[in-house]
């Protein structure tokens, strides 16, 4: 392989996780602000509570995910 071609594909591979490490903390993000709309806009604790519970779900789900994803050796 030509090295140009090797440095494009470490790009895009490194843009990949970016983007989808990206998505996780936006769901995370979501699930947060949902659960307090819900818990105090919308004055139902238990919903806001359960919502509130995604947010560490999500995030140990994205580090059981990409945790053993280390390149560089």
């Amino acid at each position: 392989m030509n090295v140009n071609s090797e440095k494009l594909n470490k790009k895009k591979a490194f843009l990949t996780l970016w983007i989808a490490k990206s998505f996780i903390l936006i769901a995370s993000l979501l699930s947060m602000f949902f659960s307090i709309y819900l818990f105090h806009y919308v004055k139902d604790t238990q919903q806001g509570i359960f919502v509130g519970l995604w947010v560490p779900s999500i995030l140990s789900a994205g580090a059981l995910l990409f945790g053993g994803n280390n390149n560089e050796h």
